[in-house]
């Protein structure tokens, strides 16, 4: 079989504008990058994208592994990118016998800069059986505290979401991008293209909120245990129970709030409960946390 034509297109995921802070100081500041990508299948022009640009062949291609419009890794013969006309070209050597069909059914999600899912997906009522992964408590808290070496875009410019592939507390991959629906496809891209190690990835981790769409993208890539610093949708709590996926929200610290979890999580380190006027801080804390995240969604 030939070896698969793969560019190798990525541009710097941020650049440097100038601004004038609350002083009334000049400075240079760090900004987030958003390129404009739009995809053909085949010929056929699918969707554009907004992302950063950082590893745009992974975002393509797992963009279409995604929506069902890649059947397997084996299947794609080039996967080309061209800034200078915004373009990505992925050729392929079958196609969906139905693919106009889901091209023609459209939903447009709640993911920041409108996600999209085609043929009627989030009505899936079956995928591949996923793991029954176990989660101890320890562990989620070794795993949060793991995370906070990464976000470098995020620490540097702000305006972006990470995701990661995790084997229980340890990061096999964490990538950023303008989207969380862009993040969690560039990684299921790079499962495919074998760009990282993440083949026993068991947890996934998002920044952003615990959506339908992220729910289904996640078992999609056949992982039952998806994380998020924020919280939960209504739709989001029925695929998970539909497609038996563990919800562990808002997650920070020693906070989280678990859902769906099947007596597959361990509480084996609890913390202390506050007293009375430390509960009050903390409700206080926790709405100005939660208002912080809000924005950042």
């Amino acid at each position: 079989m030939p070896a698969l034509q793969l560019s190798r297109a990525r541009l710097p995921a941020t650049t440097q504008i100038s601004i004038v802070d609350e002083y009334g100081d000049t400075r240079q500041q760090a900004i987030a990058a958003e390129r404009a990508l739009t995809v053909y299948l085949n010929k056929r022009e699918i969707v554009t994208l907004m992302t950063l640009g950082d590893d745009p062949e992974a975002l393509v291609v797992g963009y279409l592994r995604n929506q069902g419009l890649l059947r397997s890794a084996e299947d794609l013969t080039a996967v080309q990118v061209d800034w200078e006309v915004e373009a990505a070209v992925v050729v392929t050597r079958h196609l969906p016998d139905n693919l106009e069909a889901r091209l023609s059914t459209r939903t447009v999600t709640t993911g920041c800069g409108q996600g999209t899912v085609f043929g009627k997906l989030l009505d899936q009522t079956a995928l591949m059986a996923l793991p029954d992964t176990q989660l101890a408590q320890s562990t989620l808290y070794q795993l949060l505290q793991n995370l906070n070496a990464y976000n470098e875009t995020y620490r540097s410019a702000g305006a972006v979401h990470g995701c990661a592939l995790c084997d229980q507390a340890q990061v096999l991959d964490f990538v950023e991008d303008v989207g969380r629906h862009n993040a969690v496809d560039t990684l299921a891209g790079r499962q495919w293209l074998q760009q990282a190690d993440s083949a026993n990835a068991d947890i996934f981790y998002t920044t952003g909120r615990l959506t339908s769409e992220m729910v289904l993208k996640v078992a999609q890539m056949g992982i039952s245990v998806l994380v998020s610093r924020s919280g939960v949708t209504q739709k989001g709590v029925e695929l998970a129970e539909r497609f038996g996926v563990m919800l562990i929200a808002r997650a920070k610290g020693r906070h989280f709030q678990s859902i769906n979890t099947q007596n597959r999580l361990t509480l084996d380190a609890m913390p202390e409960r506050p007293s009375t006027e430390q509960s009050s801080k903390q409700a206080r804390s926790s709405k100005q946390a939660h208002s912080s995240t809000q924005a950042r969604s």
